[in-house]
């Protein structure tokens, strides 16, 4: 490819699109507050996005093997915008668990096989910086959502009233324009050589420890991203007696820090060691985890949202590119089952929210500080040079 930034346009767009799915978080407050829902059962909506990971993504990377990595991405984007549309329609409880599980099922579809598409059009090269770059692009739509949300839900907009899934219509035209452009850009992919890999072959991988633990590592991230996007809002309502449409504000402070970290993540990628950066990023969020369970006052539970944003924002590109390079002969594979890891957005919503039911939202902090605890543990298996 003669001008490589040319056919990054499109893909980076891709990673806008999905940003789409960090909606849920917000979503899933408003979804409760309209519905009268308990925590534990409003958080079965972020925790289906994410189920959807577990089934869908291991397939995906052995789809990618057949049909090719662009058109895999088309077909989730494609996805992802009927499930973009159907809010657009009503607000009952069937209605948004189709919504969302559609939204799953195109994010596991797009996170499968866009990450290994940039390393397509890349051509190897740095791909933990271009990945975080990717990160710094998803992170614009993930922090716009609460502020659409807010707009919509206390402007007068003729079309929806007093809405917030106004949300939903603006990301359904960037969806649709993120396929047009996609599906016109050339993107040469090689030849698949040899027999394809079987989902046996696929599993039999995580046989390989730093594959298996880099599972683990994703599934800490995606839990403590998805944990924090819902239950950010709710420990500042509890402790500060706040209203929901004031809340929402601590979901795109969280998205601010981890697109802020996500830029200069790639600037920091290039000159410390990964080791380094990593080890600095798990001690942001043990700093975070401890200011949101303890924090009673606003700037410090505002600070501790924005360590955990900064702090998270690059842990899935590190243990991503770790995993896909350690085994380069086998990236569709690997990075199929390093999407799977995004299940862990079903496990640790579920468990905070019976956490916080039962004793408020330390509990479902506590849940989070688990994942911490196992990033801590992570960092012997990155390289040191």
């Amino acid at each position: 490819m003669r001008n490589k930034s040319i056919y990054l346009i499109p893909v980076m767009l891709c990673f806008f699109c999905m940003g789409f799915v960090d909606l849920v978080g917000i979503a899933s407050n408003y979804v409760k507050a309209d519905l009268g829902l308990t925590d534990s059962v409003a958080n079965v909506f972020p925790s289906l996005v994410f189920f959807w990971f577990l089934i869908f993504s291991v397939p995906t990377g052995i789809l990618m093997n057949k049909i090719g990595r662009k058109k895999t991405v088309l077909l989730s984007l494609v996805v992802t915008v009927v499930s973009l549309l159907l809010p657009l329609f009503g607000e009952t409880f069937t209605i948004m668990l189709m919504a969302f599980s559609l939204l799953g099922i195109g994010n596991a579809l797009m996170q499968t096989s866009l990450n290994p598409l940039v390393s397509t059009v890349m051509g190897g090269g740095n791909l933990a910086s271009t990945l975080t770059f990717g990160q710094f692009v998803k992170a614009i739509a993930s922090f716009s959502a609460p502020y659409l949300a807010m707009w919509g839900a206390t402007q007068v907009i003729p079309e929806f009233g007093y809405d917030w899934r106004v949300l939903f219509a603006i990301f359904f035209v960037v969806g649709i324009l993120s396929t047009i452009l996609l599906f016109i850009t050339p993107i040469d992919e090689p030849k698949m050589e040899g027999k394809a890999s079987s989902f046996v072959d696929c599993f039999k991988l995580l046989g390989t420890p730093i594959v298996l633990l880099s599972f683990f590592g994703i599934m800490c991230h995606v839990g403590i991203d998805v944990g924090t996007n819902t239950t950010a809002p709710k420990i500042l309502m509890e402790r500060l007696g706040m209203t929901l449409n004031e809340a929402a504000f601590a979901t795109s402070l969280y998205f601010i820090f981890r697109t802020i970290g996500c830029l200069t993540g790639s600037f920091f990628l290039r000159i410390l060691k990964m080791r380094t950066f990593f080890i600095i990023s798990v001690v942001m969020m043990a700093l975070s985890m401890c200011g949101m369970f303890f924090g009673t006052e606003q700037l410090m539970l505002y600070t501790a949202i924005a360590l955990v944003g900064y702090g998270n924002s690059n842990v899935f590109s590190m243990c991503f590119a770790t995993a896909l390079e350690s085994m380069p002969d086998k990236q569709n594979e690997v990075s199929g089952l390093m999407i799977m890891g995004l299940f862990g957005g079903t496990i640790f919503p579920l468990l905070m929210g019976f956490m916080s039911d039962a004793m408020g939202q330390a509990g479902a902090v506590l849940v989070m500080a688990v994942g911490v605890i196992y990033l801590f543990t992570y960092i012997k298996q990155l390289k040191t040079a």
